[in-house]
């Protein structure tokens, strides 16, 4: 992959070059402040997270990509020359509106996803949670320390990992979620097969979590259409088994934005609205580790979707690859660091195993307003 390379602005003429610009333009909302307190700044969709600045990114021919940041100051007259003002004003009502509840959760606030993986073979916690008691008790205490979705699975998707049947993955999951959606926790399902989708609606799920970005079961789309949850589709690169196999992409941050445009307006075609989705560009699914760093450094650039935007780092192997030392249990530092880096780019959720850690440091970055 070709990183971004930032242009360096040193005349009016290199502004120009990316006003006259025919191809298409990505724009990632940076310079993030507390909006509360600088009236400079445009609120980041609908929260206290402000943005100062605007990085505008296009395609190179032959590859790559770069980009060039205009101060908000410096936008307007930028617009005027480049003949995008619809375009342009469009996109910052995307990036400045407020996301619609989802699943009855207030978007202008970051929330914490607490994992739960009802499996023997999970990378970070397998066979810690394998029965229905252990789970409840572990996601109530995840509730407890400060969690507002729990995401229940039942198959690994880890490189490597032994196949389910869906009946199993049916067995594991179906009784947790039942048992914590009788007690009114918001509870979502990770699982890629549409069986499991439905079975799991019946028990009281309220959201549909799929690592396929609802393309892994040819019924995954309808069921969720007809069930009127809310999604989450994740950008993967190949399937579990393989996606780890040399992933190359154009630029990373890119085409996952395209890709999950594309789903976005499919399930739009299949009657789920954009104010049910949630979009999640994969860190650690078909991704080298240059990939997932790129990915961490632009996470803003998915504000432009409209969607609430779900984020899942914890004790990921890109963090073991920075720090070779540290096996899954041993990565609490990194994933804390990329769990605030995800509220500083104004994430909504973020996916994690240790709950009350993430809690307090997001809550200890939210009040001092970390630029």
């Amino acid at each position: 992959m070709d990183e971004i390379k930032r242009s360096v602005l040193r005349s009016p003429a290199d502004v120009r070059g990316f006003a006259d610009f025919e191809g298409p333009l990505y724009y990632a909302p940076t310079g993030f402040i507390n909006h509360a307190d600088d009236p400079n700044t445009l609120p980041l969709a609908g929260s206290r997270r402000g943005f100062s600045a605007l990085e505008i990114i296009r395609r190179r021919e032959g590859g790559g990509a770069e980009s060039m940041i205009l101060p908000l100051l410096a936008l307007e007259g930028w617009v005027q020359n480049s003949g995008r003002v619809d375009e342009i004003n469009a996109v910052l009502d995307r990036l400045m509106a407020k996301r619609p509840d989802y699943a009855g959760l207030d978007m202008a606030s970051c929330h914490v996803m607490g994992i739960i993986n009802v499996t023997p073979d999970s990378f970070s916690d397998g066979g810690d949670y394998n029965t229905t008691e252990q789970s409840v008790a572990r996601a109530e205490a995840m509730i407890e320390q400060g969690a507002s979705i729990i995401d229940v699975g039942g198959e690994s998707t880890r490189p490597g990992a032994d196949d389910v049947s869906e009946d199993e993955e049916i067995n594991r999951v179906v009784p947790v979620i039942r048992e914590l959606a009788a007690k009114g926790h918001v509870v979502s399902i990770d699982t890629r097969h549409a069986t499991v989708m439905e079975a799991a609606i019946e028990a009281g799920a309220a959201i549909i979590n799929d690592v396929t970005g609802l393309e892994g079961d040819e019924r995954s789309m309808e069921v969720a259409a007809a069930s009127g949850k809310p999604v989450m589709l994740m950008h993967m690169q190949g399937e579990p088994g393989t996606m780890q196999a040399d992933p190359q992409y154009d630029c990373a941050p890119l085409d996952i934005y395209d890709y999950l445009l594309d789903r976005i307006e499919s399930c739009e075609r299949a009657g789920i609205s954009r104010d049910r989705i949630c979009i999640d560009p994969g860190i650690g699914f078909g991704k080298t580790l240059s990939h997932n760093l790129e990915l961490l450094s632009r996470l803003a650039i998915f504000h432009g979707l409209g969607c609430p935007i779900l984020l899942g780092t914890s004790r990921k192997s890109f963090i073991g690859k920075i720090d070779p030392k540290a096996d899954p249990k041993q990565r609490l530092g990194g994933s804390i660091a990329s769990a605030v880096n995800g509220w500083r780019h104004g994430v909504q959720m973020i996916r994690v195993h240790d709950v009350p850690e993430t809690v307090q440091a997001i809550s200890v970055a939210s009040s001092t307003a970390v630029v």
